[in-house]
């Protein structure tokens, strides 16, 4: 194949030739510039056998598309650099390794031949510059940006800048440096090939070599700003791996264990779910306590921390039970009674049921000690399926028990809230604050203060723990506080709570409890299961009676088990095949002497005795005397009996009631100058309330006028100076103990009426009840007169319950000339009927 330098048909002067075409990716050859080629493509390698069959020169152009495998004339730039093969060199794999040197630029004017591969006609680029003072000065701002360029990257040999210093041709020193800038793209680099002016090209290389001296700049400050850091923690990790082994010489491995705890936590975080705020803290703990050592007191509290707020429940709760049929059937096997608590807690379970969400109810169970407050709480959290936690408030005085200390103290720990749900594991728990009450305030705080946000469930779904000083939701617990009595616990704070009053239990209440859970545990805990023991109903009634005076049933569950460890020992003696039966009679045998003796009617009508009817401090009622004594004197009045305050005052008002009835009933108008009244109540122990007012007139006057009182009566009523009785609390206790005591008329205030509902059936029918609204009714029906018009005159319109009935006695007509009745209350409506 012959190839023609110069065919005649270009300009004058211009020498074109035709050559093979070795297309080339990625890489572009400049003028002087000597590289080598690793060629694969079959067209390429025939052009390169083609060009040394010849004589060896080459037009070498690159493609617009490295990628294209099969160039067609339209994807080679037209203007390259016709260049010699110098070396060429076959490889095993097919490939050939050619080494070739760039001589001048060439521009493509025609494709001669495309098939076995290009032949190309070329036209060589005449290179002219003008000279001057600035070329010159281009030429060494270029060789200067060169050497900065060289100094910044390492990647260009020395050797390189020594042979660009010593060039003084601007064509082929632009062509050199372009040549050995490996940074510089391969658009720009075509581009440079294509500018025929040698200035021209030296101004855009001196603009591309500038921006990549900046760039190289801010690389070298990055590596530097690296390897200081670098550097720092290669110290450290020395530093450590030396601490590590010395600590090993000395039998300590505490930074392995305590990367393990770390890696443990991270390993936790990953899986617990906690709230935004909670994670975010633990994240930012966490780094710090990464940076401390693990010998220090500081890394010992964040990690205590950590703990912490890993350990609760965010969002962990117990699914509960809506079945109301089974916590109905639950309530009624763990308590005995108690129906008001165990309808609102069955309310609270069909709201649940129907809403699936309610803030969780704040209830106060006040009642005296032993009536099953805490046991109810437990119970509650059985039939709702909740789990159950139990906070004791008594001797509490400092508000850090419930909100915890910060952590900046020694030794700072949560409040008693926030350890008792991690205790629990979850966080919609049945909570129990116990004796809420017995708290006490000092200089430390008022823990009743802090729990007012606690028992607020508008409040507390953010509670603030001092420790953890994160919000966390309290809404879903439900709290129940309990209390022996409502005034030791602050008026905000009761605001907040639903209060449910726990009476005593009655003798009846009292007997079933007995029967149905005591005899059966202390039958269990003491061994007795198999043992043919009966306790007869008799036996439990004289324990109620002679041993126990309580509200609730600890001491009678107590003498139960002091009755079955006996009985016990008899059986390890005697065996368990012989029966044994507990009757009334064989008490005091496992008991001893009765340590109390029942409130009992005299035998005798008396005068100047009144049986009266009081509640006592442990919830339960009984039969109060009151003796009154008149002796010649000058007008003294004498209360005893260790009474209170509001008690003197009733005796007074009763007294005066008394002297203003003075006419009616047959005294001189003088009486009371000529005589010392005595007033007193037996037995030692505080006696204090209102209702007793009745009772002591009734004494009074009957000492006075010289007629008895009705020994089968008790009354109970707070009286008036004008004689009006007023209502009083505690019916149902003192209607109990007047049944108990063999009484069979009670007097009680008409307005006392709405109590009566409250109380047994069986009491109601086997006492006839007297409802009355003026002293002058209590007199006529308490005092042995054989005819009490004669001083009362006729009998206005009477409310009476008889065998549990209520009849109403129509009004009698007054007689001529009788004085005139006390002033009479417009009648009542006619009141509903209780139910059966």
């Amino acid at each position: 194949m012959f190839f023609n330098k110069d065919d005649g048909k270009g300009p004058p002067g211009s020498k074109r030739r035709s050559v093979p075409l070795l297309p080339l990716r990625d890489i572009i050859v400049f003028p002087h510039m000597v590289s080598q080629l690793f060629v694969g493509r079959e067209r390429s390698i025939n052009a390169l056998d083609a060009a040394m069959a010849r004589d060896k020169d080459i037009f070498l152009a690159a493609q617009k598309n490295a990628k294209t495998n099969e160039p067609t004339p339209d994807d080679v730039f037209a203007v390259g650099t016709l260049g010699t093969v110098m070396q060429l060199l076959r490889l095993p794999d097919g490939t050939v390794k050619v080494l070739v040197e760039g001589k001048r630029r060439a521009r493509v004017k025609r494709f001669a031949q495309t098939d076995e591969f290009f032949v190309v006609e070329v036209e060589e680029i005449a290179e002219a510059w003008p000279r001057g003072v600035e070329v010159e000065a281009l030429m060494r701002s270029a060789q200067a940006a060169f050497e900065l360029y060289v100094k910044l990257n390492k990647k260009v040999q020395p050797e390189v800048l020594m042979s660009v210093q010593t060039i003084d041709d601007p064509a082929r020193l632009s062509d050199t440096i372009v040549a050995n800038l490996p940074t510089i793209k391969l658009a720009d680099r075509q581009q440079l090939l294509e500018t025929e002016d040698a200035c021209k090209r030296l101004e855009r290389l001196h603009e591309l070599m500038q921006s990549e001296i900046e760039i190289l700049q801010v690389e070298k400050k990055i590596r530097s700003r690296v390897k200081k850091q670098m550097e720092k923690t290669q110290k450290e990790y020395y530093l450590n791996e030396q601490m590590q082994a010395i600590q090993k010489e000395l039998g300590g491995g505490e930074r392995d264990e305590f990367k393990n705890e770390i890696q443990e936590i991270e390993e936790t975080l990953k899986t617990k779910r906690l709230a935004a705020e909670a994670s975010a803290k633990v994240k930012k703990e966490l780094k710090k306590l990464k940076m401390m050592h693990p010998t220090s007191a500081e890394a010992t509290v964040v990690r205590n921390y950590i703990d912490w707020i890993i350990a609760l429940p965010w969002y962990e709760k117990t699914e509960e039970r809506y079945d109301l049929a089974a916590a109905e059937e639950i309530l009624e096997e763990d308590h005995y009674g108690l129906k008001k608590i165990k309808e609102r807690i069955l309310e609270y379970l069909a709201v649940q049921a129907l809403t699936k969400k309610l803030k969780g109810p704040v209830l106060c169970f006040v009642g005296p000690p032993g009536v099953g407050k805490t046991s109810l709480a437990k119970s509650i959290a059985r039939a709702t399926g909740r789990k159950f936690v139990r906070l004791s408030l008594g001797g509490v005085r400092d508000e850090a028990e419930i909100r915890g200390h910060r952590r900046t103290y020694i030794g700072a720990m949560p409040g008693k809230l926030v350890q008792s749900l991690r205790k629990v594991g979850t966080n919609n728990p049945v909570f129990l604050l116990d004796e809420v009450d017995k708290m006490s305030t000092d200089f430390r705080g008022d823990p009743a203060a802090a729990l007012l946000e606690v028992l607020d469930p508008e409040q507390n779904h953010s509670f603030n723990d001092h420790y953890l000083d994160l919000d966390y939701d309290l809404s879903d617990v439900m709290f129940i506080t309990t209390a022996n009595t409502l005034s030791g616990i602050p008026i905000p704070l009761q605001d907040r709570m639903e209060i449910i009053q726990l009476s005593g239990y009655t003798e009846f209440e009292k007997l079933n409890i007995a029967v149905k859970y005591l005899v059966p545990r202390q039958r269990k805990e003491c061994g007795l299961d198999e043992v043919p023991l009966t306790i007869t109903e008799t036996a439990l009634r004289t324990i109620i009676h002679h041993y126990t005076r309580e509200a609730g049933v600890r001491s009678l569950e107590r003498e139960i088990a002091s009755i079955s460890r006996k009985v016990a020992r008899q059986v390890v003696a005697e065996g368990k095949e012989k029966p044994i039966e507990v009757t009334g009679k064989d008490v005091p045998k496992f008991l001893g002497v009765p340590k109390f003796r029942v409130g009992k009617k005299e035998e005798h009508d008396e005068i100047g005795l009144t049986n009266g009817l009081s509640v006592t401090s442990n919830g339960g009622g009984e039969l109060l005397a009151c003796e009154v004594a008149v002796v010649a004197g000058k007008g003294k009045l004498v209360i005893t009996g260790l009474l209170e305050k509001g008690m003197e005052e009733s005796a007074q008002a009763a007294m005066s009631y008394v002297r203003s009835r003075a006419e009616t009933l047959g005294l001189e108008a003088d009486f009371y100058q000529k005589v010392d009244v005595h007033v007193h109540f037996p037995e030692f122990v505080r006696k204090d309330g209102p209702s007793a007012g009745v009772t002591m007139a009734t004494s009074l006057a009957s000492a006075l006028i010289k007629v008895p009182v009705k020994r089968d009566l008790a009354m109970t009523g707070e009286i008036t100076l004008r004689g009006r009785v007023m209502p009083i609390g505690g019916v149902k206790e003192k209607l109990l103990a007047a049944h108990r005591s063999g009484i069979t008329l009670v007097i009680l205030p008409k307005d006392n009426r709405k109590d009566l509902r409250e109380v047994p059936r069986r009491v109601l029918k086997a006492t006839r009840i007297v409802l009355v609204e003026h002293m002058d009714d209590v007199l006529r029906e308490a005092l042995c007169l054989p005819v009490p018009e004669a001083l009362f005159g006729p009998a206005r319109e009477r409310w009476e319950y008889r065998d549990g009935e209520l009849v109403v006695i129509p009004a009698e007509a007054r007689p001529r000339g009788d004085a005139p009745l006390p002033p009479q209350a417009p009648p009542a409506p006619e009141p509903a009927p209780l139910p059966q």
